[in-house]
């Protein structure tokens, strides 16, 4: 075996180490990444040939971590691992949107990039996400398959002020900070990550702090290459041959007429159709044999190639947009609330033609998201999902269900809202923000976190500011001309060089995407993209609080009522009860759904009810259930059951005392039925505790009168 083994210092004694050549060796390329005790695995096998008809990219890349690398065994009936966790998925993205705009534009092959975690750190040391984009250019690197490689990514975070490379969990938790970059020796490819409303100066200082780090990883990975002997990549050819002739013959026919096109500001299905009927009036015109045939594949790349470089030299050139905007101009918006009288909260956000319907849900924290991975069990009590339905766009397609583009975007705009939301204590309930997509032309990512901002407050839930999102696309040349817009379109993100999405409130950003098409973006641009952006969202922020300006101050009529109350940890078995039979009984009684859990050496109880009658009568028999009786003390109790020689009575649930016949009256009782019943109310008085049987000692007679005495006759 040639076994190549290389090392990172990334300091504080922490050491990543890069093998190949010792595992999956028919795959075309292969590493093992370790730090510690963690060790992912990551694989690439790339088809020799494309498949006929491919005019794109056919990369796959997938993440999994394995149970078995924490010494776990997976949770349900199978206890094996089954479909990508939606973390994995996302994993998988910042991977996929790192290395794809590398692969040569010609370059059509099947290509499957693999990375599984296979032995983990079981002190979460180390966080295995950060080191996948490592493994995967590693493995692409050490591989003849045609990249222009290679990229690292690494975790940025600010911790106490102070920037750190690839932090623990632990000191994660601590951040303000917590963003992944990727990128090339000389350019940044992608950025993905949430702060804590901080300007637009620190994140570009962040970026820089994670470029200088990844530097170094690809210079190790370049050296590992050199050694193994990969100098040249393998020969492909993914494309027929072209045809000076056709193209030259389509410009000269179509140009003028996509240009003007590109003018008229048509929406977008209208300039679609438009530019349809220029593409079709052009094969119509050819001339061409009975036994031939249009090439009409072909038409196709060379028309969007014509089409693509008319509308990026009219954003240059003319400063005009598709639908005739200036560069830093926001669509118009309208938005709505209280749309819909069934849901706790709702909201309908428009923005030119992206639309969002979103909706809020209130829920108790038995609804919570339970987060379950080999490294991280959590609970999550704000879930947030994006659907993103075909009719949106005007596809003719069923809908199967969510992708991982989906994901991605619910991600973020949780990230971005996840900010903002109250402290747990001022919010006992469980969140769920749902966005439907109704129309899509680009940000609907961003229209989902003004619109969940917006539904939000409908619901009543007390944000500490409201979040706005704005997507910035890029437009270059290669004489380094450029133009940044604002609000972007989705045919100017399809034909731009950039997609950067940034969410904050008035006061700093709270999340970002940024995904580069383009090599050698400045420093400059991107700084000016932010500062573009910022007054994006100040506009859109601006517009939304035309339709609500803060929270409502009240919860609508029709949201279930929440409570809390803490009780002594070793009184929490009492309120459950044997095999939960307590429980179950105060929720069939009063209607509510209780919840509790242990925090801080006591205990929680949360209890939800469709009335504040229902939610008041569980309340008040946990506490009677909970609470200390003392000697001295009035209760109100019920007669359970009677005996010969007295009577036992609820004092507070589940605690029973001993009423003595002698203590019922101060007159002489004979039968104890003579004047009590089971089930009568009755007011007692605690006097003791019978030092044989153990039992409350109870007193009626105390809270009577007693009688006069009665003077002896004299004789």
């Amino acid at each position: 075996m040639n076994i190549i083994t290389k090392t990172i210092d990334l300091g504080n004694g922490r050491v990543v180490t890069i093998e190949t050549g010792k595992l999956a060796k028919q795959a075309d390329g292969a590493v093992v990444v370790k730090q510690g005790d963690t060790m992912l695995l990551a694989t690439v096998v790339s088809a020799k040939d494309a498949k006929p008809g491919t005019d794109f990219m056919p990369l796959s890349v997938d993440y999994r971590e394995k149970y078995a690398a924490a010494g776990r065994f997976p949770g349900g009936f199978r206890k094996r691992e089954g479909r990508p966790t939606d973390e994995d998925i996302l994993v998988a993205r910042l991977v996929d949107r790192a290395l794809r705009p590398l692969f040569p534009s010609d370059y059509h092959a099947d290509t499957f990039v693999n990375i599984e975690l296979i032995s983990a750190d079981r002190n979460k040391e180390v966080m295995p996400d950060a080191l996948a984009g490592l493994a995967a250019s590693a493995a692409l690197a050490v591989s003849t398959i045609p990249w222009n490689g290679p990229i690292s990514e690494v975790r940025v975070a600010r911790v106490n002020g102070e920037f750190m490379i690839n932090p623990t969990f632990s000191e994660l938790e601590d951040a303000d900070i917590d963003m992944i970059i990727a990128a090339t020796i000389d350019n940044i490819l992608m950025v993905e990550g949430d702060m804590k409303e901080i300007s637009e100066e620190e994140m570009v200082e962040a970026i820089k702090f994670g470029h200088e780090e990844i530097k170094r990883h690809c210079q190790v990975q370049l050296e590992m290459a050199k050694e193994k002997g990969v100098l040249e990549k393998r020969e492909y050819k993914h494309e027929e041959d072209g045809d000076e002739e056709l193209f030259a013959n389509l410009e000269k026919a179509v140009s003028d007429k996509i240009h003007k096109v590109v003018l008229s500001a048509l929406p977008k299905h209208e300039r679609a159709e438009q530019f349809a009927a220029i593409k079709e009036e052009f094969i119509e015109s050819l001339d061409v044999a009975e036994d031939e045939e249009v090439n009409t594949g072909l038409i196709d790349i060379y028309f969007h190639d014509i089409e693509k470089k008319i509308v990026r030299e009219v954003v240059l050139k003319e400063r005009i947009r598709l639908d005739g905007r200036k560069l830093d101009e926001i669509r118009p918006i309208w938005s709505e609330v209280d749309y819909l009288p069934g849901a706790h909260g709702s909201a309908i956000f428009t923005r030119g033609e992206t639309q969002s319907l979103t909706t809020v849900t209130l829920g108790s924290p038995l609804d919570v998201q339970i987060v379950d991975r080999p490294l991280q069990q959590s609970k999550d009590a704000f879930v947030l999902h994006y659907n993103f339905l075909p009719f949106s766009t005007g596809d003719a397609r069923p809908y199967r269900g969510t992708g991982r583009r989906e994901i991605g975007h619910g991600n973020l705009a949780h990230r971005a809202i996840a900010a903002v939301l109250p402290e747990k204590e001022d919010n006992p309930y469980t969140i769920r923000v749902v966005s439907d997509i109704l129309e899509s032309n680009g940000s609907s990512s961003m229209a989902t976190v003004c619109a969940g901002t917006l539904a939000l407050m409908d619901a009543g839930i007390q944000l500490k500011k409201p979040v706005s999102g704005i997507a910035m696309g890029l437009i270059t040349d290669e004489e380094g001309n450029y133009a940044v817009l604002s609000d972007i379109l989705g045919d100017e993100d399809h034909l731009g060089d950039m997609d950067f999405k940034v969410t904050g409130t008035e006061d700093g950003i709270t999340a970002c995407q940024m995904d580069i098409k383009v090599d050698g973006l400045s420093y400059e641009i991107l700084t000016k993209a932010l500062m573009q952006a910022k007054e994006g969202r100040a506009h859109i922020l601006n517009e939304m609080m035309k339709t609500i300006s803060e929270p409502r101050a009240e919860l609508k009529s029709h949201t279930p009522g929440i409570t809390s109350l803490i009780i002594p940890t070793d009184l929490i078995g009492t309120v459950i009860g044997p095999g939960g039979k307590m429980i179950q009984q105060i929720q069939k009684d009063t209607n509510t759904t209780i919840t509790i859990e242990e925090v801080d050496n006591f205990g929680s109880v949360t209890i939800m009810g469709p009335t504040q009658d229902a939610i008041n009568e569980a309340k008040n028999f946990i506490k009677g259930l909970t609470a200390i009786p003392e000697v001295g003390t009035v209760y109100k109790g019920k007669v359970k059951s009677i005996k010969d020689f007295g009577a036992f009575v609820e004092i507070l649930p589940g605690k029973d005392g001993l009423l003595h016949i002698s203590e019922i009256s101060w007159e002489r009782t004979n039968k104890v039925e003579d004047v009590l019943k089971e089930g009568q109310e009755i007011e007692v008085k605690l006097i003791g505790l019978d030092p044989k049987t153990k039992k409350l000692k109870l007193s009626r007679k105390v809270l009577l009168p007693r009688p006069a005495r009665k003077k002896d006759d004299k004789k």
